[in-house]
């Protein structure tokens, strides 16, 4: 998206130039705003079009290994749009196997995953199955008891990110803890990480565990939902020490360093390989005033502010019915960062966008407006006076190293699959 050179601003006034752009915007990069993008990089086209490698096969897809297991039990499923039979929903495979689906629950995003961030979820019933829908989402992010006194075992099949405060995971604690303590069985159906290839960021510290930072891990963990679930039980780290009655149903032919795409947006704002590697980098601007592409068919792809100082990339954020609403700027035009062209096999977690950013903002006390949120996604309160104090990438993890070093100690403890 970059529309000219400095020697062409430098010879028309900045109010023709800002028309240009906008003109130009309209005409060529409608996608930004919605509709399809004439002029989509043949990346970006790949990373929604590639198979996962046949040789790895999901939990869910060996049901030789778990339906005789629960032919005869009351069901609980905690599932969403990721929960895939091959092409097939979790839901619908298990009826049509006549097992005893009583009740869905329902995490962030929704069973379906078309709901904004944050929004909560009501209990409802699914219209194709007449199935209840029981939200964790909402009045209670943990089942009660009398929401699980009707069930014999609970299935967990739901696709992770891999970042500490993709909140599936805090989801998968909470119903560890309350299956723990009303006896209840938790079936595991496993998948790979998209992000299992490498471990890094800050350690999540004591003061600041929270819902988007439930487990004193790093931010980019490097473990499936299954190998997490053993490491909470194995570190005690439920409400009492209690110990979830677990089962796991592993990933076939998988290990740590495979390339793994995911079939399955995991939710609506990570829509392809490229955002997911991103993810845990750009999160942190979620605690600033810049725009990540939400409002736009690429989030966590563009960076971007309404000043032309900032970049010579465009966008113009508007409300996207299932991704974003009211998003951030919405209606005007952001200069910054395009991203799109990056090979997400190259990406790893890093803290240079954050920083070149803050640095070329002009009024840095507006830049964190949100600084208790990037203190919970650091998990630490660190980060933010490193940044500030002008700290170099290098030197900011140096300052996590001895951390993230007995992290990857403890790791190999709850490793199912090979590095």
């Amino acid at each position: 998206m970059t529309f000219l050179q400095e020697e062409f601003n430098d010879q028309i006034p900045e109010n023709m130039i800002r028309l240009f752009f906008v003109m130009n915007f309209f005409l060529s990069f409608f996608a930004c705003s919605g509709g399809q993008n004439i002029n989509e990089s043949q990346n970006s086209k790949n990373q929604n079009t590639l198979k996962i490698s046949d040789s790895i096969v999901c939990g869910a897809e060996q049901p030789e290994i778990y339906l005789n297991k629960i032919k005869a039990k009351r069901v609980g499923l905690v599932v969403n749009q990721s929960s895939l039979v091959k092409e097939k929903h979790l839901v619908d495979f298990l009826i049509e196997n006549k097992i005893n689906v009583v009740k869905i629950f329902a995490l962030e995003h929704g069973f379906r995953g078309n709901i904004d961030r944050g929004n909560h979820i009501s209990n409802e019933k699914d219209e194709r199955t007449g199935l209840p829908i029981v939200s964790l989402f909402g009045k209670n992010r943990k089942p009660t008891e009398a929401q699980l006194a009707d069930l014999d075992i609970v299935i967990f099949d739901i696709q992770d990110a891999g970042a500490r405060f993709f909140t599936y995971i805090s989801s998968l604690h909470e119903l560890m803890e309350a299956c723990a303590a009303n006896s209840k069985k938790l079936l595991i159906l496993d998948r790979p990480n998209p992000l299992g290839d490498y471990v890094d960021g800050p350690v999540r510290q004591a003061k600041f565990k929270s819902f988007i930072g439930k487990h004193a891990i790093p931010i980019v963990h490097g473990l499936t939902v299954a190998e997490l679930a053993l490491m909470v039980n194995g570190e005690k780290w439920l409400e009492n020490g209690k110990i979830c009655n677990l089962e796991i149903v592993k990933v076939k032919n998988y290990k740590h360093s495979d390339k793994y795409i995911l079939p399955v947006k995991p939710s609506p704002n990570l829509p392809n390989h490229l955002s997911v590697r991103l993810y845990p980098s750009l999160c942190f601007f979620e605690g600033t005033i810049i725009s990540i592409g939400r409002g736009t068919e690429f989030p966590f792809q563009l960076i971007g502010y309404p000043d032309a100082k900032l970049g010579d990339s465009l966008f113009i954020p508007e409300d996207k019915p299932g991704m974003q609403m009211d998003p951030e700027h919405e209606g005007k035009v952001c200069y910054g960062l395009d991203l799109r062209k990056l090979n997400p096999d190259s990406i790893r977690f890093t803290l240079k966008y954050l920083i070149d950013f803050y640095q070329k903002f002009p009024e840095k006390e507006k830049f964190f407006n949100r600084p208790e949120w990037i203190n919970l996604l650091a998990g630490n309160d660190l980060l933010l006076k490193q940044i500030m104090a002008g700290l170099s990438e290098e030197e900011i993890k140096a300052s996590w190293k001895e951390e993230l070093d007995k992290y990857k100690e403890m790791r190999k403890k709850y490793l199912i699959y090979p590095e």
